[in-house]
């Protein structure tokens, strides 16, 4: 299993909009990114992510999960872009921000603060056990 953070504003989608899609999940449409689009084709299902805010909060709110592998992103008819579908699996505790992430020296090579602006970030499992401790989920879910 690997593990990963999706980022949305949560003024075009929210970590409630995610809960509120249900076990079905959603597609995670809308990234034009070839290094995003190209962790989406490492997913496999069952893979777990952390659902983050961006621009407004700037915070890991909650644990999503892949249930549907890479297929075409139906917002396009450019066939180079490519989603997963995601559900939401549970809320974390206790949110955990950006400021939080860049003050933990155990995260200092996590690509959200190394590569910031990315949207689908690989999460190594060390990154992962730390984030969710943080967040109050101990153990981490796997």
């Amino acid at each position: 299993m690997a593990f990963w953070l999706f980022k949305s504003e949560p003024d075009a989608w929210s970590w409630e909009k995610q809960k509120e899609a249900g076990a079905k999940g959603t597609e995670w449409t809308g990234v034009r990114n070839y290094l995003a689009r190209n962790n989406m084709r490492a997913m496999q299902l069952g893979d777990k992510g952390f659902f983050y805010h961006s621009n407004e909060g700037l915070e890991v709110v909650g644990i999503v999960e892949v249930c549907a592998l890479v297929h075409h992103d139906s917002t396009t008819d450019d066939p180079r872009w490519e989603c997963v579908d995601i559900r939401a699996v549970r809320d974390v505790p206790k949110p955990v921000t950006l400021k939080d992430v860049k003050a933990n020296p155990t995260l200092e090579k996590m690509a959200l603060v190394t590569s910031m602006r990315l949207s689908v970030q690989p999460v190594t499992p060390d990154e992962w056990e730390e984030v969710c401790r943080m967040a109050g989920l101990v153990p981490a879910p796997q």
